[in-house]
């Protein structure tokens, strides 16, 4: 017969073997968990970068920010998606948006005849929410193009006295700038930054936190005091 206190030992015993497991599983018994996702950068690259990006107090607002470009209006980033630009992809008979969407869906089907330009279908392994979409010409707006550094915070930021050559380069960056994202996450971000807007899914974070600092340092952005703060906190939970 074995002892009550011999028993209790081993249901104690149990019980810390248990927590153990949860904890090296990374669940919330020792706080959240965000598992990383597929390329996120580490904490130490991240904490790295943050210390090449200048820091401003807040975003200022200058004024004269204006995107369209219509009759009358300023549009001063260029017209948008155009092919007339020296960014990467520039100048190679195909428009921004479609190099985009022909670089991230898989399985991409383009528009019979001509140059394969016209993206027309395809699957996004969405990298803000981390759903698999589904693109079809025929409803564009689920699949949309966002800047990873809003247009509208870069100007207030800086770009407002950049040369005209150099914002279009800029708005049209495959490399840096630009990914095909959720519809309605795009429209939920508009030209929010860090401080105000993450991507839904958390495990996509710290891929997002990466991508924000690498343009900001790039093209030479600084980052609020308020979006430091989000990002070094985003940075804490990497991997």
């Amino acid at each position: 017969m074995r002892s009550t206190g011999t028993t209790s030992r081993r249901v104690l015993a149990t019980f810390i073997a248990a927590i153990v497991v949860l904890i090296t599983a990374g669940c919330e018994v020792i706080g959240p968990h965000v598992p990383p996702a597929p390329g996120s950068p580490s904490r130490a690259y991240l904490e790295q970068l943050l210390t090449q990006v200048r820091t401003v107090s807040e975003r200022v607002r200058p004024g004269g920010y204006e995107r369209g470009c219509k009759a009358g209006q300023r549009c001063v980033f260029g017209p948008a998606w155009s092919d007339d630009q020296d960014a990467p992809g520039g100048h190679d008979g195909c428009d921004t948006r479609n190099n985009v969407l022909a670089r991230q869906l898989s399985g991409p089907a383009f528009r019979p005849g001509g140059k394969d330009c016209v993206v027309v279908g395809g699957t996004l392994n969405d990298p803000y929410t981390g759903r698999n979409i589904t693109f079809d010409k025929g409803d564009a707006k689920a699949v949309q193009i966002d800047h990873v550094f809003p247009l509208a915070a870069a100007w207030d930021l800086g770009a407002s006295g950049w040369t005209p050559q150099l914002r279009m380069r800029f708005a049209n960056d495959l490399d840096l700038e630009l990914l095909a994202v959720d519809g309605k996450a795009n429209q939920d971000k508009s030209d929010r930054t860090p401080a105000d807007w993450l991507p839904p899914a958390r495990a996509n974070h710290c891929f997002y936190a990466g991508k924000y600092l690498t343009v900001a340092i790039r093209y030479d952005l600084p980052l609020t005091k308020a979006d430091r703060t989000a990002l070094q906190r985003i940075a804490r939970n990497c991997p």
